[in-house]
Parts: structure tokens; sequence; C-alpha cells
């Protein structure tokens, strides 16, 4: 089925998108393949909100069921040693990608499942890379982990010098990153794209001193304005921060909007959500405990948008006009995005993980311009102008 909705997509994207409105090209509610009904689906979601985020095991072995692959550290490091900062980070992001995919996955009418790619890099560390591709609900979606050593390139040493680190140009500096990434494309316009990444640093300068830090962030990019949805978004996150510091989410909120700015076309990639970066403070088991808990509020906060919109009707003009904003993402990830660039830079680089952040598919159409009264000028008003949502 899928191999058939491919070939019909290549020979006309517009003819396919009417033909898979009809109600019988969907099998409503239907979970295939990924062993979770709906309460157990509801436990993956929300069991890990109260919970310590220390690695659990059972017995003496850890628990790898939890995860899409073998982790990157060998699980008798990351048990020998679980107060290690690297360690902990390490197993958190695995937990966050796989319950993440497993969530996915149960929207999938179909059954589409992830491809998962375990890979190792020569000059220390690799990753996983999950892959749902041309599914019923998702055209596209990319969630990975990465756990990398290494020594910082002077491209990248020079762009941490500029955000105020203390670096030392022109000396090898060990560095080790890691950090989970997702960018979900949908299929249906009415579902928005969602984006994430939560990461920890460590550099070892030339006196033997270690600098750490954390960074990260969720923001939502949709083809069309629902108002509720984008207020359920940004109150989940304020709800994630406001745990840790009321000060949060203002700060990091007004942080998201200018970043994710198209500066080339004075407009937002999306409506926002937070964004951080150089997280060191008040100490770094509260800053872990921060990042743990605005990775932990994706799922509540996109999955019922999911649910809600993944069904609904639309027809040709939705599907050019989400393809137009696609464009735009893709304007912002290869012009912009700090992340982009830090991994295109570094030595080993993998560059189908690193540009899996891409759609599909995506259009650019000359001077275009929508009527500022219909669906699509109500969204670009607010691309123009940032608002508050909560």
């Amino acid at each position: 089925m899928n191999a058939i909705r491919h070939t019909i997509s290549l020979v006309s994207l517009g003819t396919f998108q009417l033909a898979r409105r009809t109600k019988g090209q969907h099998v409503q509610g239907f979970l295939l393949g990924t062993g979770l009904g709906l309460a157990s689906f509801s436990a993956v979601t929300y069991a890990h909100s109260a919970e310590a985020v220390n690695p659990k095991v059972k017995g003496t072995q850890l628990d790898k069921s939890r995860f899409m692959a073998e982790p990157i550290t060998d699980s008798k490091s990351l048990l020998e040693d679980k107060d290690n900062m690297r360690h902990r980070m390490e197993l958190l992001i695995m937990e966050i990608q796989a319950e993440f995919c497993r969530a996915l996955e149960a929207e999938e009418n179909c059954g589409q499942k992830f491809k998962v790619d375990r890979w190792e890099r020569e000059e220390g560390g690799g990753g996983i890379t999950c892959v749902l591709q041309d599914g019923d609900v998702f055209e596209k979606a990319g969630v990975n982990i990465s756990v990398v050593t290494g020594s910082l390139p002077p491209a990248a040493v020079q762009q941490m010098r500029a955000r105020g680190k203390n670096l030392k140009e022109g000396a090898a500096l060990p560095f080790f990153a890691s950090g989970v990434s997702a960018v979900i494309h949908p299929r249906n316009p009415h579902v928005p794209t969602i984006h994430f990444n939560y990461r920890y640093f460590e550099v070892e300068t030339a006196k033997g001193e270690k600098q750490w830090w954390f960074g990260g962030g969720t923001d939502l990019t949709p083809y069309y304005l629902c108002e509720k949805d984008a207020c359920h978004f940004h109150q989940t996150l304020k709800s994630a921060c406001d745990e840790h510091d009321a000060t949060y989410y203002p700060r990091f909120k007004k942080w998201c909007d200018d970043y994710f700015r198209i500066k080339h076309r004075n407009e937002s990639r999306g409506i926002g959500g937070i964004f951080f970066d150089d997280i060191d403070s008040p100490n770094q088991e509260a800053a872990f405990g921060f990042v743990s808990s605005c990775a932990r509020a994706v799922i509540p906060s996109y999955m019922p948008l999911v649910r809600k919109h993944k069904n609904r009707e639309y027809g040709n003009n939705e599907r050019q006009w989400q393809l137009l904003r696609r464009g735009r993402y893709v304007e912002f990830n290869l012009i912009y995005d700090r992340g982009t660039k830090f991994g295109l830079y570094t030595p080993g680089a993998r560059y189908e993980s690193i540009l899996m952040s891409l759609p599909l598919h995506a259009r650019w159409e000359y001077m275009h311009e929508p009527n500022s009264k219909s669906e699509e000028g109500k969204l670009m008003k607010v691309l123009k102008n940032p608002k508050e949502w909560v």
C-alpha cells in the first residue's frame, strides 16, 4: 500500500491528496503494530512525569526494552556510574526518543513503523536515527539521538566564543555532546509540524577545567492557525517551565520568537514555543531537572493536536499552501539554524541525520502573497507579528 501511494504521489501530489480524503482511505482509530492500546498509550505518555530520572534497572541489568536500540555507551558503564551527568542525559534522551516514536506510531492509521538506524562515529560516539517516512498520518517524522565525543573544530569554537564562552582559540578542546532532536512533518495540512531539541554539552579547557551547559526548546509550525491549539501548546510548555522558575516561560518564549525568525522575509517560522541555551544555573541537578520536564512535555503538548486533526478533510489548495510553508521551513534550517551549522562543521558529521529535518516535499512560488482575509492570511498576520498565547 505504501509503495502504491508513493508512486501515485510522484505522478501527481495534488491529485493524490484529493483522492486520499475519502473516508474509505482511513481506518478510524485503528492502532497497528505498536502494542499500545489507548490505556497503555496514556500510561507511556504520562507515567514518567513525576518519576525520578535516574536509570531504571531490572536487577543489575539495564531495561533496554524501553529504548529503540542499544545505548551508544556500553550498558555496563552506564550502570556503574549512574550519577555521571553524561550517562543520565543519555538515558533520558533514549527514553524520550522511544516514548515519542511509539506515540507517533500509535497515530498511524495503517501501522507504519519507524526505521531504526543505529550508527557509530569514528571520532567517538554515535547515535540512533529513527525515521518514519511516507506514512498515512506522518509524511516524514524523524526522532534522533546523538552521543558524541571528539575535539571541537575551529568554526564551532568561534561560534561558542561569539556566545560568550571562555574558550581558547587554536587549541584542541575535547568535547562531549548528547541530545535528542525531532522534526515531524504531517501529511494533513491541519496538523502542525513540531520540532524539539534538548541537549547537554561539556568542553574541557587546556587547563583541564570542565565547562558544561544545557540547551533546547520546543516549537510549533502550523499551516492553518487554530488559536485553541496554540493556547494548549503554549500552556503545556509554560506549566513545565513554571515547575522550576516562573520567569522561565516568558524569557524563553521571547527567545524562541526571536530565534526562529526568517530575517530575510521578516516573518517567523511558526508560532514559537520555548528556546534556551547555555543553561548552567542554579546548579547541574536543577538544570537537568528543568530540561527533563520540558522534554517530557512534548507528548502532551502535541499528540492531542494530531488526534484532533489527522483525519480532517482537505483539498489541493490546502496542500499547496502547506508545501509553500515547508519551503520557509527549509530556508530557516539551511540558512539560520545553529544546530544544523554545528552538525555540518563537526568532523565525522552524518549528513543524513543532520538533514533529517527537511521535508519530503516543499514548494517555492515566485512572489506568493495570500489574501489577507483568507485562513492563510490569518496565519501570516501572526507570523509577521508574534503574539502572547497564555
